[in-house]
């Protein structure tokens, strides 16, 4: 620690000044020994899960100003690198994303939404790299295993075809896929997939592997075979705590956080990413980070709320909200690109927290400061152990090729902590580089310093967004309306794929419908249920009216529910009120997407005496619970059932509104409404 004390004498007083001025250190800065590293840049992940599900139901101009502060350079995150899930109806997290082939004859590349934005994120930024991941796979994948290499040649043919569909229906290049996200790698698929690859002219498409949480397992591979080594281009881990095992590091290949943050988009987590950004490559020597997940368009009542860049989820509304990691990003995105190289004068600061530098060896040059201390820092996973941060000063000595051309740099400073009035990307102007080459400046704790080159960078700015508000009642949907893509307004499947459905010779009143399609269980990622779900509207609703129309088609069974606690990959264990219509000639009320807990029963011939039910047409269903905590559920126009709900009755007090079917087969909805009890 060091004291100034200062003395100055005025007339009869002497006027004393103290200086603290903390602990100081100097790093010098430069290419004396050549480069490091090339830089590969900054992402985002869709999917993972269906976490942008509800982004493209927005309105312009607020759509476009979402993807602007993702995607557009100098502006906002514009980030690097945009990751999405190749669909495999199956529950990834928050929800299910189709798949482009559900049968080994069907190609389909018009189904979900991760094209669109694949096509906005390239609109505004030519040179964004695109990478493609699965989570699930349909079932014909498995042959009847939960094994998507029973057959490697099938496989690699799927996730090949994928690539080409995404150039020949949508003009999008591909530039990375992956193996089978944090699942186990199949070595000789890996072999397959990279010459299934190069045989359909996509040499120039690498591959990560094997994205999972262990560098260590494929690297011994990668050090013992040729091959497998000519194959893998980039070794992808997730949630590293930016650590990489030696034998990793010996392999000489880029490596990439191809999964990371995960964490809450408070204050804290903006920390997390910080640190994570830069100690990613000072301690892992970690190339490129991938955020999971790009953007929270998902409930919040759904898992890992939040856990984004920024938060768009209320497409009624308009609202979105900038997100404290979105800035945090543009601490390096806007001031380094893909192609750059990393100085080897990186590392740790002697007060703690660390710093990087990166050149365009065109001679720029910016350095990214990060001081964050541990409680502001914690990421989601893995465990931080403890450290320490203090107000500090640095001396950045510039040396080589940047010393007497670099005399000012760029300054933007970010200030995090729990103090309410916070400073995020803010440009403090130009700070100057002395004769010598130097460059002082005060960090901080739980501050980012950019200090760089570079004049273009921006805190991107639109009008204010709309108000937040809540899911709106009534609600009401026929399905006429697309969005041009295959998901309809506002519903979230966590089992099965439900899509627009148009019935070319309807001549029953439902040309278009709400169509469960998904006919095969899938190789599954999690554990997804047997039943199929898609749920809707406020979590909170409790006392509500539900109507919908329903033809069951291959499925036996089909169901209306509200109250629906449970999404992602906790599904199967939903609780609520469901209303089932069943093949077999009965109705029930359950208390579980199960059915294995029974409120009521009956069967349509002898003891519901409801006369028009039509098995294989259309059945309108209308389920309800009062103010009383009642259930009255009606078919057709009649009172079918009825329960009190008790404090036994194990039905939680508000939730979703739910559609669904008992298993995996075709049913159809439509004029869907909710409305207050």
């Amino acid at each position: 620690l060091i004291v100034k004390i200062y003395f100055k004498i005025k007339e009869h007083m002497v006027e004393i000044r103290i200086e603290i001025c903390g602990l100081s250190g100097s790093y010098k800065i430069g290419d004396v020994n050549g480069v490091g590293r090339q830089f590969d840049g900054i992402g985002g992940l869709s999917g993972g899960g269906a976490t942008s599900r509800l982004l493209m139901n927005y309105a312009d101009p607020y759509r476009s100003h979402v993807l602007d502060f993702l995607f557009k350079p100098n502006f906002g995150a514009s980030l690097h690198i945009l990751k999405v899930e190749i669909g495999g109806d199956g529950q990834s997290t928050e929800g299910t994303e189709a798949s482009h082939m559900r049968n080994a004859n069907d190609e389909n590349y018009t189904r979900g939404y991760e094209w669109w934005l694949m096509k906005e994120a390239k609109s505004r930024n030519p040179n964004i790299k695109l990478v493609g991941l699965p989570w699930a796979f349909p079932g014909w994948i498995g042959q009847g295993t939960v094994w998507p290499y029973k057959n490697r040649e099938v496989t690699a043919q799927y996730i090949t075809k994928w690539v080409l569909g995404a150039k020949s229906e949508h003009n999008l290049t591909i530039d990375y896929v992956g193996i089978w996200n944090e699942r186990p790698f199949d070595v000789e698929y890996i072999k397959t997939l990279r010459r299934t690859l190069n045989s359909a002219g996509l040499s120039h498409v690498q591959i990560i592997a094997d994205d999972g949480s262990v560098l260590s397992a494929i690297s011994n591979d990668i050090m013992h075979d040729q091959e497998l080594a000519e194959a893998v281009a980039v070794i992808g881990t997730h949630y590293p705590g930016t650590v990489s095992s030696k034998t990793t590091k010996s392999t000489g290949k880029p490596i990439w956080a191809s999964e990371d943050y995960s964490t809450f988009n408070d204050v804290i987590g903006a920390g997390c990413w910080a640190r994570i950004l830069n100690q990613n490559l000072v301690n892992g020597n970690m190339t490129a980070t991938i955020a999971w997940n790009l953007i929270t368009s998902y409930y919040n009542d759904l898992p890992y709320k939040r856990c984004s860049l920024m938060t768009a989820n209320q497409p009624w509304s308009g609202n979105y909200v900038l997100d404290d990691p979105l800035w945090v990003t543009s601490h390096t995105t806007q001031f380094a690109q893909p192609g750059w190289k990393y100085l080897q004068t990186v590392g740790h600061l002697s007060g703690g927290g660390s710093y990087v530098a990166l050149t365009d060896q065109k001679g720029n040059l910016t350095i990214i400061i990060e001081t964050m201390s541990h409680d502001q820092s914690i990421c989601i996973r893995p465990p931080l152990p403890a450290y320490t941060v203090e107000d500090q000063n640095a001396t950045f000595v510039l040396e080589g090729s940047f010393k007497g051309k670099v005399t000012k740099m760029q300054m933007w400073f970010t200030q995090l902590g729990q103090a309410g009035n916070r400073d995020v990307f803010l440009n403090k102007g130009s700070v100057a580089v002395d004769k010598t080459g130097q460059v002082s400046i005060h960090l901080p704790i739980d501050s980012v310093i950019t200090l760089s080159t570079i004049t273009t960078a921006m805190k991107g700015s639109y009008p204010t967004p709309p108000a937040p508000a809540e899911f709106p009642l009534p609600y009401s949907d026929s399905f006429d309306k697309t969005l041009g893509f295959s998901e309809p307004f506002n519903f979230a499947d966590q089992a099965g794929s439900y899509e627009t459905f148009h019935n070319n010779t309807s001549d029953d009143g439902h040309e278009w419908t709400f169509r469960q399609v998904v006919e095969e269980r899938p190789v599954t990622w999690c554990s997804d249920p047997n039943q199929t779900i898609t749920v809707i509207g406020n979590y909170k609703w409790s006392h509500i009216t539900v109507e919908v129309s329903i033809k069951s088609e291959s499925t036996y069974g089909a169901f209306v529910a509200m109250r629906v606690d449970k999404g992602g990959c906790d599904a199967r264990e939903a609780r609520g009120v469901y209303f089932w219509l069943m093949k077999n000639g009965s109705i029930m009320l359950t208390s579980d997407l199960t059915a294995k807990t029974m409120l009521k029963q009956c069967y349509f011939y002898w003891e519901c005496f409801v006369a028009d039910y039509s098995e294989l047409g259309w059945n309108k269903v209308k389920l309800t619970i009062d103010s009383s905590n009642k259930i009255h559920a009606y078919l057709n126009g009649k009172l079918a059932l009825e329960h009190t709900i008790t404090k036994d009755s194990n039905i939680p007090d508000n939730g979703f509104v739910a559609l669904g079917t008992s298993d995996y087969g075709t049913a159809q909805f439509d004029d869907f409404s909710v409305t207050s009890a």
